[in-house]
């Protein structure tokens, strides 16, 4: 079996949700089973883990690679936001442990054909679920440039977000933009073929991404129903990757009066790791528990 995801800072997370053997633990966004495959080493026979993903490619991969550990656990098809719902239905009332990794899984990024990555030409699709939703490429075909604008600023903090939208905006005119490349060229255009560490596109995609999947109301309520599936003294870890997740996980931690910061200061790699996985170098952790 091929794996392709390395869980990011796996070690702190495990300390600092206080993951130890009998533990019930949710993976909120389960991905390829790098985290839970070490939980479930952890919680052994005793303990019990029920993993959680919009991906039915990435769920196939976690099953895989955590039949092989141990039987102590459940998969589901869902979204984390419905993480009450998710659990009640599979009559679990409370959990010792919740984990959110919101960065996206290797399988994602690699393969052109899920429309993720400008590195990997593919069709402009960005959707987690595959079965339902909006697609990159009725957003970036079928949406007027204010909108557009308004989704590269607020979701990518684009600063040339104007300029990008309207460059899409007169480039349709005379063609449909079909591929994730065709894409990063035209904002590459916008930018003068100028390259700095950071990839012109990146914002844009990100931006894209997180439209196309509603990620940050996908956010907003699983921070505001976690604390109802937690124990008392259970504890929420949320691993983010740009400063707009960042931001909702430590307002929600630091005014939720159900919980408490465990790391008042954001985890971060160390440079062994990010040079270990280079997509581990923008990752943040922090930690809540229930009082």
């Amino acid at each position: 079996m091929e794996i392709y995801h390395i869980p990011v800072l796996p070690n702190e997370t495990i300390k600092l949700l206080n993951i130890k053997e009998g533990s019930v633990v949710v993976d909120c966004t389960v991905g390829e089973g790098g985290h839970s495959a070490l939980i479930l080493r952890i919680i052994g026979n005793s303990g019990f883990l029920i993993g959680i993903d919009k991906d039915t490619d990435a769920l196939k991969k976690a099953n895989e690679r955590l039949s092989s550990i141990s039987k102590n656990f459940v998969l589901v098809h869902g979204n984390f936001a419905n993480i009450k719902e998710i659990l009640a239905e599979k009559n679990i009332k409370e959990v010792d442990a919740a984990l959110a990794d919101l960065g996206l899984s290797s399988l994602q990024l690699q393969f052109g054909e899920r429309g993720f990555s400008f590195m990997n030409e593919g069709p402009l699709d960005m959707r987690m679920d595959k079965s339902k939703g909006i697609t990159a490429y009725a957003i970036v075909n079928g949406f007027d440039e204010s909108n557009l604008s308004d989704i590269f600023y607020f979701y990518g903090e684009e600063r040339r977000a104007r300029a990008i939208a309207s460059a899409i905006v007169r480039y349709r005119k005379t063609k449909k933009i079909e591929t994730t490349t065709e894409l990063a060229n035209i904002v590459g255009k916008i930018y003068g073929g100028k390259r700095g560490r950071i990839n012109p596109a990146t914002k844009v995609f990100q931006a894209l991404r997180i439209a196309v999947n509603g990620e940050l109301e996908d956010l907003k309520k699983f921070l505001s129903d976690i604390p109802d599936v937690l124990i008392t003294s259970g504890r929420v870890g949320v691993i983010s990757y740009h400063s707009l997740e960042d931001r909702l996980v430590k307002n929600a931690f630091r005014s939720d009066p159900r919980l408490k910061r465990i790391n008042k200061k954001v985890i971060r790699p160390e440079a062994d790791e990010i040079e270990r996985n280079r997509r581990s170098r923008s990752a943040k952790l922090r930690v809540a528990e229930k009082i």
